[in-house]
């Protein structure tokens, strides 16, 4: 009987370990999935910030049509994206007060 209760007592030790592992192994580098988004550049007038206006489509509630929504982003460019470029932005740590977005790809050029 006392030999069943410390099992389960080792039993309960190891499954509560395992939670403080999952977080140290997150903290060596392992990170969750980062939203992406595509958007095209509507602004570039600030240094190293663009704003990306991402378009999506929402479906009506009442009439079953499909709406279109924007939304526009800040987002931290070092790669030099300029108006009408198409660009891929990541999620990241915040930057500045509205800044919260990376551009990590130039996806299309803007013809010129």
């Amino acid at each position: 009987m006392a030999e069943e209760n410390q099992a389960e007592i080792e039993a309960t030790n190891t499954e509560s370990e395992s939670p403080a592992k999952a977080a140290a192994s997150e903290a060596k580098g392992a990170r969750a999935h980062r939203s992406q988004k595509v958007g095209a550049v509507v602004s570039d007038k600030m240094q190293k910030t663009v704003v990306v206006r991402v378009d999506r489509l929402v479906r009506h509630t009442k009439y079953r049509r499909y709406v279109r929504r924007t939304s526009k982003f800040m987002a931290h460019d070092d790669l030099g994206a300029t108006i009408g470029d198409k660009v891929r932005i990541v999620e990241t740590r915040p930057m500045s007060a509205r800044k919260r977005w990376r551009v990590i790809e130039i996806v299309q050029k803007a013809a010129k």
